[in-house]
């Protein structure tokens, strides 16, 4: 086997319910290099909120050193209810994506065949967009502090930051993504209220999309768009939008899918110079953590974001049509109104990988 072929992959499962996706994502993700032909090694890290409790920080200082040196990160979910919930990004999900310059957080956002999502009249032919939300900058970048919070006079701030360079890069990644899907770009933004910031990021995304003509691009307010994702999710291809809208854009994405437990997401440096992280959209599900009926499925299909991230498209495209068989046949998280734990719902998306890409297989 060549080089070319083996990944160093970083397993982070971190905490709540991601000791029981991850593992479920590994799973299949050994499937799919056994089918496949390629090689995965794991290292696995126990950086996360309970590693907080015991050692007094999310991971330790030399966290990012070791893992500048994998091809990619697989993670799962971070946060305890008894742990100060402004620290799991300031200190672990937010320290790696500046530090990585994982500047592009990509959602897509899928009905899949078989589930019933909570829009009564839409199908998955209207139901298939991905958000690009800029990652490292805007509203996100912690810039701020408080004046005398205890004093009647008290103040709080937070600054965005918006750069020509930050808004280039993330409106080039998603007019080149468009031109691989249907070609319609949608600008999600606030630029009639934030008159400064986002009237720059708007001119900046239209300046960008003159080098596309072959893409049509579309501008729309956030409070337009909310609307809109429910109304007639049909009109979305690729969105492209800021920290803060995208955070929530993909999260209602996530809702008219069916389950927050559906939703993949990759933290991508598309250059990269250094590894990416892919994680599932929901927390880490404290109250359920344990019981062996988490939705393993927003982690499987990361673990498919990744593979396409790391060359292995085929691969990727065969654990999304396992997982497609998997809901198809009725195997059903409790999320979705199931009855399946974890543990049956990866072994059907294994056994429909295997026989998916069977049917793949070219013939003699």
């Amino acid at each position: 086997m060549d080089k070319m072929n083996k990944y160093k992959i970083a397993v982070v499962p971190g905490d709540g319910i991601g000791p029981e996706i991850v593992p479920a994502g590994v799973n299949v993700l050994n499937a799919a290099a056994e089918r496949f032909g390629f090689y995965l090694k794991y290292e696995e890290f126990p950086y996360g909120a309970g590693y907080y409790k015991q050692t007094g920080t999310f991971m330790p200082d030399d966290a990012l050193n070791v893992l500048k040196g994998f091809d990619a990160i697989y993670f799962g979910a971070v946060g305890l209810p008894d742990v100060d919930d402004t620290l799991p990004a300031k200190m672990f999900t937010f320290k790696i994506r500046t530090s990585f310059d994982q500047y592009v957080n990509y959602r897509p956002a899928r009905l899949l065949p078989g589930i019933e999502g909570p829009l009564r009249n839409k199908t998955p032919n209207d139901i298939d967009f991905v958000v690009i939300r800029e990652n490292t900058e805007g509203e996100f970048v912690q810039s701020g502090g408080f004046v005398r919070p205890e004093f009647a006079e008290g103040m709080a701030t937070d600054t965005s930051i918006f750069t020509r360079k930050g808004i280039e890069r993330i409106a080039h990644y998603s007019f080149q993504l468009a031109k691989r899907r249907r070609k319609l770009v949608t600008n999600v933004t606030k630029s009639n209220t934030l008159i400064h910031s986002l009237a720059y990021w708007d001119r900046i995304v239209e300046q960008v999309s003159t080098d596309y003509p072959d893409v049509e691009y579309r501008k729309m307010y956030v409070d337009n768009a909310s609307a809109n994702f429910v109304l007639a999710p049909e009109k979305f291809d690729v969105i492209v939008t800021t920290n803060f809208i995208g955070d929530i854009l993909s999260d209602l994405g996530g809702a008219i899918m069916g389950s927050l437990g559906l939703g993949p997401s990759g933290n991508i440096n598309p250059e990269k110079i250094y590894p990416s992280m892919f994680e599932p959209i929901h927390g880490s599900a404290p109250d359920i953590a344990g019981k062996g009926i988490a939705n393993p499925i927003g982690a499987v299909w990361s673990a498919g974001l990744m593979l396409e991230h790391l060359g292995q498209q085929e691969a990727a495209q065969t654990i999304v049509r396992a997982i497609e068989m998997t809901v198809a046949q009725g195997v059903l998280p409790v999320d979705l109104g199931g009855s399946g734990g974890t543990v049956e719902i990866t072994n059907a998306i294994v056994k429909n990988l295997k026989s998916a890409a069977k049917d793949n297989a070219p013939s003699n």
